[in-house]
């Protein structure tokens, strides 16, 4: 079932280009979703993140409410259990998690939707192993959609300018262990992601599902050195569907390996909060009309999702 979903090596971006773009093009108008393999993030800067997240979670709740900012929507630091909902959810996910964002001049015309980042002084290494992955995997999100503006006839470069500046998120999870048989709550109840694309670096357990085209869930559990890659809500806005965001869940294992914990470092990488999402007229003829005759920008459509997932 898992190779089903197709893993692709992005070093042929470089080596089979065409070939390369018609592949991943097909993956994501079929599934949504791809793994990319040799990413180049060394294993080391993802393993160090890793710990360094594990150890922040392992902190007292009281130590870990002191970077919880009522009111911020999550947007930076911490946010506990119990919050986030996924859309038509009856039960909050089983999830914790951190926010880290972009680092930008305060004097940025950005500043006041892009809050300053917190750093836990608690655990050693956080700042610098957490930045470097939000860096590795803005950098590696920007050669993916280079691939898929190629792919749809747009520049190369058609996302560099509007990306730059993008209100991206670093994610780290901790999903705890489930110790009770009958809990009515998932790890993280079926959704779509907001921002153009996720990369998920590095899964610690099984229980991604992804729905496929004919409704069904199919298990995507990457190999160690594979990136998860998924389209999300703006990407398909952008597009008019032509890269559809595809829903996907994380599911409680069965038995015993519902004891263990789970921790996953998703980056949604986002636009500039003030690119204005406008169908692309490369994505629009006379089979696939113009589904979103409106525009609106990546903060104002951000800002309508994350009041639907009580985050807001």
């Amino acid at each position: 079932m898992t190779a089903r979903i197709p893993t692709l090596d992005i070093r042929r971006y470089d080596t089979d280009r065409d070939a390369f773009v018609a592949e991943l093009g097909a993956a994501y108008r079929e599934w949504g979703f791809a793994g990319i393999r040799n990413h180049g993030i060394a294993q080391a800067a993802i393993d160090g993140a890793y710990d360094a997240f594990k150890a922040f979670f392992a902190l007292p709740a009281d130590v870990k409410m002191k970077y919880h900012v009522k009111g911020a929507g999550g947007a930076r630091g911490y946010t506990p259990f119990g919050i986030e909902t996924a859309k038509d959810s009856k039960y909050p996910d089983l999830k914790e998690f951190w926010h880290i964002g972009r680092e930008i001049a305060r004097d940025s015309k950005y500043a006041d939707v892009m809050a300053p980042n917190l750093w836990p002084s608690e655990i050693a290494g956080f700042r610098d192993y957490g930045y470097g992955l939000f860096e590795a995997l803005d950098a590696l999100g920007s050669r993916v959609l280079r691939a898929l503006a190629l792919h749809i006839d747009l520049p190369e470069a058609y996302f560099d300018d509007k990306t730059n500046f993008g209100n991206s998120i670093l994610r780290p999870i901790h999903y705890p262990p489930i110790t009770s048989p009958d809990i009515p709550n998932v790890r993280a109840g079926a959704h779509e992601d907001i921002n153009l694309i996720t990369l998920l670096v590095g899964a610690s357990a099984q229980g991604l599902e992804v729905k496929s085209r004919k409704g069904e869930w199919v298990p995507f559990t990457a190999d160690a050195d594979t990136i998860v890659v998924n389209i999300g809500d703006m990407l398909q806005r952008l597009t008019n569907h032509v890269y559809p965001s595809t829903t996907h869940r994380v599911v409680n294992p069965p038995g015993e390996a519902a004891r263990q914990p789970r921790y996953s470092v998703p980056f949604f990488l986002h636009p500039n909060p003030d690119f204005m999402i406008d169908v692309l007229p490369s994505c629009i003829d006379a089979g696939n009309p113009s589904r979103y005759p409106e525009p609106i920008s990546a903060h104002e459509y951000l800002q309508e999702r994350l009041r639907e997932i009580k985050l807001i």
